[in-house]
Formats: structure tokens, C-alpha cells, sequence
């Protein structure tokens, strides 16, 4: 799980551009938390977290 905390970040730096860039509003910002906090608490967490390794790997063997 140590890419965890670098998917963090890179989500954040993303959010922090598109905040920056008037993309995306703040009300849109804080939905998109919030999403993020309750899915990692439902039952979804899992497979999202399998996919996300998934995918990892697979650019690691790129």
C-alpha cells in the first residue's frame, strides 16, 4: 500500500490545479471529498482498492 499516499497526493495536487484554474468550483470540490470519504466506507472500498492495484502494476510493467 505505498502507493496509497502518493494516489493521495496526486489526487490532491489535481484538485488543487483544477480549484486554481476556476475548472472546478469548491462546492464541486467538496462534493468529490465527500464522495471519496463515503465510498471508502461502503462495501465498494475493496474492489476499488483491487483496481487501483491493478492498475498501478500494470504501469509498473509498462
Amino acid at each position: 500500500m505505498a502507493f496509497t499516499v502518493s494516489l493521495v497526493a496526486l489526487f490532491g495536487l489535481v484538485l488543487f490545479f483544477l480549484l486554481r484554474s476556476k475548472t472546478l468550483g469548491y462546492g464541486s470540490a467538496f462534493i468529490a471529498v465527500m464522495f471519496g470519504f463515503h465510498l471508502a466506507s461502503t462495501g465498494a472500498s475493496g474492489p476499488v482498492t483491487e483496481l487501483t492495484a491493478a492498475v498501478v502494476d500494470a504501469l509498473g510493467k509498462i
